[in-house]
């Protein structure tokens, strides 16, 4: 069997991501859609109303890339469909690559493998970005002439590469690894490349403004560049991000960074942790690094137990802290490990630390451009009955259904070979496929033909179903066998 290098099988990944679209719940997202003075546009970036939700998150937003902001805790509260998660989406694409956000639900820290606590701490350290700056030397010119011999068999290469800045030129030798790395980047002459002496990593700048007339026409993203000046050889300042979490696992595995790749990072000793965080406040007064705080999105919070939420309370005062988003549906709920009821599912302790945001159900308008938003992003072309239909339907049932139905609905129309979904391609995804109320319904239809558990009680809209009566027996009929 050939055998697959790593290079063909990276190759082949990002090709696939390039070439493959990928549509999630919330992939329309691209910002919070806030104007420069951070008031929120009626619909930008893909998002639609909950304008104050979006502004109070723009101005912590704002507070964070000052770095103003870190420790603290904020609170989407609000019902569901009402947008807190892509607030919570919006807020990170706005953040950018820089910043560190990590996002995960709280039933995630309930895990086989490690603690609770190291969970929720390995999570506050990826939330954590180290700014590393350090010198390398680099070769940095305009490439004049690149020569390649071949041997007859073609196994082995050699060649000549002269490079030149305005004040100088030199001649360099090549070897297999440069030449490979120069042809894989499509170096010519008068191409303007940068070449890092310690990785070999050849970066290409630009096209030099003095062959700007070598060709009759260009490209649309050519790009020129002045002749470097100076020194051909010179040391470069350069930046990396890494977060504290990636720092720990590297030092923390005998296979470094590559258990990065295989996720089995496992539990990590307090100890290391300690000395990395020396190492880093060390790096920090001698100028090499700088700590960006970033930020930490728990969705479903209500789900953490007592001991998280303590663990929370006091990871929020350590010096090393991100800006903690958490998101929950719950009105007055119970507190998991205790018999205690609080406000959203959260102790008290813990709700007096945080900022509370809250979300509103959408307005029918609202509802239509998002509905429209979908139909953009997933490529579906949607009649003014079409979507009259949907809106309603959304007003009956739920968002979260309704945005279900339009890639049903879709297909149905194919079928028919039409170019738009219309009511009746809408009408027909309704019939094939149940919302919660009517799965209700049938529920209470076939209830003695299923095996029923006695005493479930949970609401759908609005109404108590299967709840058990005061003296023992249920308001559902229950199997009798």
């Amino acid at each position: 069997m050939e055998r697959i290098g790593a290079s063909q099988l990276l190759s082949g990944v990002s090709y696939m991501m390039l070439s493959h679209k990928d549509l999630g719940a919330h992939s329309h997202i691209r910002g919070l859609g806030l104007d420069d003075r951070l008031e929120p546009r009626e619909s930008s970036q893909g998002m639609v109303g909950q304008a104050k939700a979006r502004k109070a998150a723009g101005m912590i937003l704002k507070m964070v890339q000052e770095g103003r902001i870190a420790g603290r805790a904020m609170l989407f509260a609000g019902p569901p469909s009402t947008g807190k998660t892509a607030i919570a989406l919006g807020m990170a694409q706005t953040l950018g690559p820089d910043v560190p956000f990590t996002m995960i639900a709280a039933s995630e820290v309930f895990s086989l493998s490690m603690s609770k606590t190291e969970a929720l701490t390995q999570a506050f350290r990826r939330s954590i970005g180290v700014r590393i700056k350090e010198e390398t030397e680099i070769i940095e010119g305009e490439v004049v002439e690149i020569q390649i011999d071949r041997s007859l068999t073609g196994a082995t290469k050699t060649g000549k590469l002269t490079i030149k800045t305005t004040d100088m030129e030199t001649i360099y030798d090549l070897g297999n690894k440069m030449i490979d790395a120069l042809s894989k980047e499509k170096v010519t002459a008068g191409d303007v490349i940068a070449i890092d002496k310690t990785s070999g990593k050849v970066t290409k700048l630009g096209r030099s403004f003095a062959r700007s007339r070598d060709y009759d026409a260009m490209g649309a993203d050519t790009k020129f560049v002045q002749c470097p000046e100076g020194e051909i050889q010179k040391r470069k300042e350069v930046v990396h991000t890494v977060s504290l979490h990636e720092i720990d696992v590297i030092n923390s595995r005998t296979q470094g960074f590559l258990a990065l790749f295989a996720g089995d990072t496992g539990e990590i000793k307090p100890e290391l942790r300690n000395q990395i965080n020396s190492k880093v406040a060390e790096w920090r007064e001698e100028g090499k690094a700088e700590i960006i705080p970033g930020v930490l999105f728990i969705d479903e919070v209500h789900m953490l137990d007592i001991e998280c939420f303590s663990f929370l309370n006091r990871a929020l005062e350590n010096e090393l802290a991100p800006l903690v988003i958490m998101a929950s549906n719950r009105g007055v709920a119970r507190i998991r490990g205790t018999n205690l009821h609080s406000p959203h599912g959260l102790p008290p302790d813990l709700l007096d630390r945080v900022l509370i945001v809250s979300t509103q159900p959408y307005t029918p308008e609202d509802v239509k451009k998002i509905i429209n938003i979908r139909c953009e992003e997933e490529d579906v072309s949607l009649t003014s009955e079409g979507l009259e239909i949907l809106s309603r339907l959304a007003s009956e049932t739920t968002l979260r259904y309704v945005l279900n139905l339009i890639s049903c609905a879709q297909m149905l129309a194919q079928k028919r070979k039409a170019e738009a979904v219309d009511s009746e391609d809408v009408k027909r995804a309704y019939e094939y496929f149940h919302d919660e109320k009517r799965s209700v319904e049938w529920i209470s239809d076939q209830t003695n033909y299923l095996v029923s558990e006695e005493g479930v009680d949970f609401a759908v809209g609005g109404q108590p179903f299967g709840k058990p009566k005061t003296d023992g027996s249920s308001e559902v009929p229950m199997d009798e066998s």
